[in-house]
């Protein structure tokens, strides 16, 4: 029988105590205990990428990290990167780009593309492309996101992720 704990969280630049299992996916505590929206449950395993955060600037699939393995880091979701009145300039590329369409994939389409872009602030396509590929779109925006992240990298949205 496992026994729930306390853990810190550092999310989005604030502290937060929850009390659970070791093993919980930082995933529920993300949004069940924190509030939090952006990162989505989509397969549960770490396939999809509709849960992806930045843990210390990382793209991690939420779903699939016990929250044990996020105490101590900084944890960052779409809500940490910007606002509706100041969107992080990545956040505006998508929107200027018009890469949503049912939107449930876009923030970890963004989170991811936000860790990429950190690391490789000037992509080709092609890496653009790669570095994206186990994000799963359903709704068949990839070409729009492919362009957003793009207009981002032309745009100089690159630098640190949080």
């Amino acid at each position: 029988m496992r026994t729930p704990r306390r853990f810190a969280l550092r999310v989005n630049g604030a502290d937060h105590a929850v009390t659970c299992e070791p093993q919980t996916p930082l995933l529920t505590v993300l949004r069940n205990d924190i509030g939090l929206n952006s990162p989505k449950f989509g397969c549960g395993l770490g396939e999809c990428g509709a849960c992806t955060v930045l843990v210390d600037g990382s793209a991690a699939r939420s779903c699939a990290l016990p929250v044990r393995l996020a105490e101590g880091c900084a944890i960052t979701t779409l809500e940490g990167l910007g606002s509706v009145a100041a969107p992080d300039p990545l956040q505006q590329a998508f929107i200027d780009a018009q890469a949503a369409q049912c939107g449930y994939c876009i923030p970890g389409m963004i989170m991811t593309a936000k860790a990429f872009l950190a690391e490789c602030p000037a992509p080709t396509e092609a890496q653009a492309r790669e570095a994206l590929r186990h994000n799963l779109c359903r709704c068949g925006t990839h070409v729009e996101i492919l362009r957003a992240v793009m207009l981002a990298a032309e745009r100089g949205a690159g630098g640190a992720a949080p």
